[in-house]
């Protein structure tokens, strides 16, 4: 059930000023999020994890993606064992097929990311449909080399600004109800103001 906004304001002790600011800076926040979008861009949101406790060597692996057709993108956390560390000449790659086989396999090489609470390499992968793709991560090192692999469902790219604005409508019909409420009360203010005037200089 929409709630009008000036009755919303009153059911939830808001106070009408914190509600306009509140309604003010979400606009600017979300039309700043939706013209900085790239029409190109995967889909909105944070990576989510599509390897979890793997092991090559003496390493554990997680591997976090957005898999989306147009860029996808890879994270791949590496944790040494306890007292130990990731070697500086670690390489890491990515390698992605379609299951059904009609490409053949490409490599992608990652870039070690400059962080300092872990180690993690992150590779963008170009994919050109919306199917079930085959991914394998490669590790090479002094220490340790080896492989882990899994299927990833790739989804489709979003239309980047033009979403964010369609997903704003239902917010956009609240706050011109607002504003409409607020101008209301104004009005009826004024009025209230000119008719105390008026009954006093009656007097």
């Amino acid at each position: 059930m929409l709630i009008f906004p000036a009755n919303f304001a009153k059911r939830t002790g808001i106070r009408e000023q914190s509600l306009h600011r509140f309604v003010s800076r979400a606009w600017l926040a979300v039309v700043l999020l939706a013209f900085s979008a790239s029409p190109a861009s995967a889909h909105i949101g944070p990576p989510y994890p599509i390897m979890q406790n793997r092991k090559i060597g003496p390493f554990a692996i997680e591997v976090w993606s957005n898999p989306d057709v147009g860029t996808g993108s890879f994270y791949i956390v590496i944790d040494p064992p306890k007292g130990g560390s990731v070697p500086p000449d670690m390489r890491v790659r990515v390698a992605v097929q379609p299951v059904s086989k009609r490409l053949p396999e490409a490599i992608y090489g990652a870039w070690r990311e400059k962080l300092l609470s872990h180690v993690e390499f992150k590779t963008n992968v170009p994919f050109d449909k919306e199917e079930t793709w085959h991914v394998r991560v490669l590790l090479a090192s002094s220490v340790a080399s080896g492989e882990t692999d899994t299927d990833v469902q790739v989804t489709p790219t979003l239309m980047g600004r033009w979403d964010l604005l369609l997903f704003l409508l239902p917010f956009l019909g609240i706050s011109v109800l607002w504003f409409k409420a607020a101008s209301v009360k104004r009005k009826r203010r004024k009025r209230v103001r000119l008719k105390s005037s008026n009954a006093s200089v009656a007097r």
